[in-house]
């Protein structure tokens, strides 16, 4: 898939999406409904998936993506229901999964069914995710569909690649599997924590921006490489600890960077989200093409849905009451989770890019290999059109939103109004020779960013002639900046407000930065 097709491929995804956003429609699902429909077009050239092309060139960058927009301290805060969903319940998935095929597919060999069972476990939340942010989702909820997003993949590569051994014939032993699961897992982390490190490092050093984001640029694959081709551990977790790392520290850096990245990583990732759900949608005809269509093959894929969607629900209830049931420092530490919430998560369980890269990556000489793509294909169809259609209605009939934005604004506001106050401070420790109207009127705009914050009014940009004003805002910029990152590392506002009020203060730096 090169030259021109890829090329028409790439806009026709982002016209697709330039329509459905139009639309207000959910743009990922609109692309695998249209790519499906291409599909059986006359004419149209089959676009043939490239297990290598999505798992090095798509997957990091987006992983990568969404981890640089994660909060870690919210991550890491919920680390262990995101373990249970990213963890426990992929691997609760390829075992139901592995089951369920292997009685509906007899002479498909179990360490075949469990194949299967590893590609359709990890779910990918990217549709979820948007859903959920356009309709006012609970934060927690966001954070756990993203968490798992971006662990549940290494969990499902792993297993994927202990059962393909097995249904090849070299089978290891459980041992062996559960060893190289936190080998892989270890290193990973450890890798992703250094190339975050050396990156950070590089980064602070580099004089400009755009040197800066073309860095950013290369991390990712970077990270991927050297994780799978040197260490031979997880690269998927590689980059997404590397993108936390990176993430979480940007605040820090350069007010012209963060602006410059956030342009790139928004632009790139609708670039690849539009491809990968397009295509997704365009393998349907080639899948069926390659198998004996029947009403035998069609029940048995129809099973394995049920079975990867039920497995959801039957992990989600238990392992949310029953810590809790278990442990009275669970009670005392955590909220007790609503029902609307682990519901919610339960349907939340779409397939995506993960899945159609493991289903092409099947070796030939797996036993069933065609049934097994097709049953993949299915589920993540079915998954992305049945329950993607169908969860913002479920939001709404349960009505589970959240009242974060409400909360968001009065913690923004008291941490506000301590940051025009450190503003000021900075302001009076200045002795330049500057006009006394010129602080009066610096020492007016922190105030009235101050009281502002209370009211939830928006600021506009502030231009001014003078040197002077443009040279002491940026100091005043610069204390508010740093009494934001300090209330955030102290957890007293969330890494989303951090993220809102940066810009605002960022965007002021480079209107005043202008020549």
């Amino acid at each position: 898939m090169v030259g021109p097709e890829l090329l028409l491929l790439l806009l026709g995804a982002l016209v697709v999406t330039a329509l459905a956003r139009r639309l207000n429609w959910p743009a990922p699902l609109v692309l695998v409904a249209v790519g499906l429909v291409v599909s059986f077009i006359p004419g149209v050239p089959e676009f043939e998936l490239d297990p290598h092309l999505i798992l090095l060139v798509v997957l990091p960058p987006l992983l990568y993506s969404a981890a640089l927009d994660s909060s870690y301290l919210n991550i890491r805060a919920n680390l262990r229901p995101i373990g249970l969903l990213a963890v426990g319940l992929v691997l609760f998935t390829t075992l139901v999964v592995g089951v369920t095929a292997k009685l509906v597919f007899p002479d498909l060999p179990f360490a075949a069914a469990l194949v299967l069972g590893a590609v359709v476990a990890p779910p990918d939340a990217v549709a979820a995710v948007a859903i959920g942010r356009k309709l006012g989702l609970q934060r927690r909820a966001m954070t756990l569909l993203v968490g798992e997003s971006l662990i549940n993949d290494a969990t499902a590569l792993t297993a994927f690649k202990v059962a393909v051994a097995a249904a090849a014939g070299t089978a290891m032993h459980p041992a062996e599997g559960v060893g190289l699961f936190l080998l892989v897992t270890a290193g990973g982390i450890a890798v992703g924590l250094v190339v975050g490190v050396v990156v950070r490092f590089l980064r602070r050093r580099l004089c400009e921006g755009v040197l800066e984001s073309a860095l950013g640029l290369l991390v990712p694959f970077g990270a991927y490489l050297i994780a799978e081709e040197v260490a031979h551990v997880s690269g998927v977790l590689a980059v997404v600890v590397a993108g936390l790392y990176v993430g979480h520290h940007s605040p820090r850096g350069k007010y012209s960077t963060r602006l410059q990245d956030a342009a790139v990583w928004r632009a790139l990732d609708a670039l690849l989200e539009a491809f990968v759900f397009a295509l997704i949608g365009l393998q349907v005809s080639a899948i069926i093409s390659d198998v004996d269509l029947n009403a035998a093959l069609l029940l048995g894929a129809g099973a394995v849905l049920l079975a990867t969607i039920l497995a959801r629900f039957v992990w989600m209830y238990p392992a949310t009451y029953i810590p809790r049931y278990l442990s009275k420092r669970l009670r005392e530490r955590e909220r007790p989770p609503h029902l609307g919430q682990v519901t919610v998560i339960a349907w939340a369980g779409m397939r995506g890019v993960v899945t159609l890269a493991a289903a092409a990556a099947i070796p030939p000489e797996v036993p069933g290999r065609d049934v097994i793509v097709f049953c993949a294909f299915v589920v993540t169809i079915a998954t992305l059109l049945v329950q993607g259609t169908t969860l913002p209605w479920l939001i709404g009939k349960i009505g589970y939103a959240g009242d974060d934005a409400r909360q968001d604004a009065l913690a923004e506001a008291q941490v506000q109004h301590r940051a025009a106050q450190a503003a000021v401070t900075r302001l009076d420790e200045e002795v330049d020779d500057v006009p006394e109207h010129v602080r009066d009127q610096l020492r007016s705009l922190a105030e009235h960013r101050g009281n502002a914050a209370w009211e939830r009014l928006g600021r506009q940009e502030e231009e001014s002639p003078a040197a002077a004003y443009r040279r002491l805002r940026r100091v005043m910029l610069g204390a508010e900046r740093d009494e934001f990152i300090r209330a955030r590392d102290k957890g007293e506002i969330d890494d989303e407000v951090l993220f809102r009020v940066l810009r605002e203060l960022d965007l002021e730096e480079a209107a005043l930065s202008r020549e």
